[in-house]
């Protein structure tokens, strides 16, 4: 049965006046189990409060809008709580504890997506949280509570049973949350949208890749991403991971067509995307997207810590490095054609301007 790669909106998993949690679902999206990903999304409203939580998974977290503070605990380490903002990307390993807090009038979302091979339901993940209606207090005995914290039973009760919400909470507009600290962000954060360009293509695009050397963190994950942005009626050449990775991709902002070939040379996919969806390309299948005229942007995770791309059209396309007299014996053209082919896209890569 052929695999149904359509792209996806998330659905409202929990929440309340405090902000919601959606989720990808591996049912709507098969990829997801399949590639043994996870993808999901946080949104806090002003003074919404994402309760301590760790996850089944490693994940990076991609900031889509707005600004508010993150608590992150690595294990046996110091609580590290840095200011986010849209374009931050942040790596979470195994093992980290984190929490989330909006303080501004702007709603902030944050993408998470990630590694679910080691997870208790492939392409999903499971968040087990410390605090809350669900949390890992609510489990326990009080006798159990009072022991390993070391408190009576008055303390164990409202430990136990005091947080009624789950998940997300609203806090009061007077409470005080603790501030970030600037020297606790480095290495911990990047902002794609404000880091050097790793390729940048005049009237066409330019990408930031997320890698072990800006971000050495995702070495820990084990996966790495870009945040890549296409001019408008620009095109991305047609290229393929050629490192065995899966390429999971969210449309940040805008919309354009897309194309991916897979194997025998059949189109497995043709769509329309917006920002929004969510949709993974297998291994080795070969994507292209042209932008609409308002242009297209995308975060991606590939799912390998320094990911490598072959591309086949541009001045670095692989056709260019095949000599010449057996791209006249694949195609089967007059060396004319062959010449044709060959003289165009010498000085666009990756990436090519509207047509003129």
């Amino acid at each position: 049965m052929d695999l149904d790669l359509s792209p996806k909106l998330a659905k409202k998993v929990y929440g309340d006046d405090g902000g919601s949690y959606y989720a990808w679902c591996p049912n709507e999206l098969p990829m997801l189990r399949q590639g043994n990903i996870g993808a999901a999304k946080l949104a806090l409203e002003k003074n919404g409060f994402a309760l301590p939580r760790y996850s089944d998974s490693s994940k990076v977290a991609y900031v889509l809008q707005g600004a508010g503070v993150a608590g992150i605990i690595l294990p046996e380490s110091e609580e590290k709580v840095i200011a986010i903002k849209k374009g931050d990307a942040i790596a979470l390993p195994f093992g980290v504890i984190t929490w989330w807090y909006n303080k501004e009038d702007t709603e902030l979302v944050v993408l998470f997506m990630g590694d679910t091979s080691k997870g208790h339901k492939p392409g999903q993940f499971t968040d087990f949280f410390l605090t809350g209606a669900n949390g890992i207090f609510t489990g326990f005995t009080t006798d159990f509570v009072k022991r390993a914290w070391d408190v009576d039973d008055d303390t164990a009760t409202a430990l136990i049973g005091n947080q009624k919400g789950k998940g997300i909470v609203k806090l009061d507009a007077n409470f005080k949350m603790p501030e970030p600290k600037p020297d606790h962000r480095k290495g911990m954060a990047l902002n794609c949208e404000e880091a050097p360009l790793d390729t940048d293509i005049k009237n066409a695009g330019n990408v930031v890749l997320l890698n072990t050397k800006n971000l050495p963190l995702v070495g820990q994950v084990g996966m790495g991403a870009d945040l890549v942005r296409l001019e408008g009626n620009a095109m991305c050449s047609p290229g393929f991971s050629c490192d065995s990775a899966l390429q999971v991709t969210y449309i940040v902002n805008g919309s354009g067509r897309l194309q991916v070939v897979g194997v025998d040379g059949k189109r497995v996919l043709e769509t329309i995307v917006k920002a929004g969806n969510l949709l993974i390309v297998p291994r080795f299948f070969v994507v292209s997207k042209i932008a609409d005229p308002d242009g297209l942007s995308w975060f991606s995770i590939i799912t390998t810590p320094n990911p490598m791309f072959t591309h086949l059209a541009g001045s670095i396309g692989a056709w260019k490095a095949i000599s010449p007299e057996v791209l006249q014996a694949a195609f089967k053209v007059p060396a004319e054609t062959e010449k044709l082919f060959r003289s165009k896209r010498t000085n666009d890569a990756i990436f090519f301007p509207p047509p003129k």
